[in-house]
């Protein structure tokens, strides 16, 4: 009886850790794994960008430097193949000061009242 239970018992919780994978919980290895695909695809990203490794690395610093560095190598070598050319992002320019509006510089007002039913 006691073997029948232990049985029963082991047989239960291998069908409950099976269970495990059914209801979303990610093991160690899958998230590793997540992250790693992840950091290859910025890694591509920044090359199809025209962006430097460096600034890759810089923009991103919670990816892996070796799987940002292996997408970025693959991407490369894939675009050479393929005679693919990068495309660069634009974006605006940072600035860091607001602009000043010389008195001169300003658009003149719209005329009201009176002055805009003399026009």
């Amino acid at each position: 009886m006691k073997r029948l239970s232990l049985t029963f018992a082991l047989l239960l919780s291998t069908g409950l850790m099976a269970g495990c994978e059914a209801l979303g919980i990610e093991t160690a290895t899958q998230i590793a794994a997540k992250k790693e695909a992840e950091a290859r695809a910025i890694g591509s990203a920044c090359r199809h960008a025209v962006r430097s490794i460096e600034d890759c690395f810089n923009s991103n610093p919670k990816a892996g430097k070796a799987a940002v560095f292996a997408g970025w190598k693959e991407m490369d070598q894939y675009m050479r193949e393929n005679e693919i050319v990068g495309m660069p992002n634009e974006r605006a320019p940072l600035r860091t000061e607001p602009a000043i509006i010389e008195e001169d510089e300003r658009p003149a007002a719209a005329p009201t009242g009176e002055r805009a039913r003399r026009s």
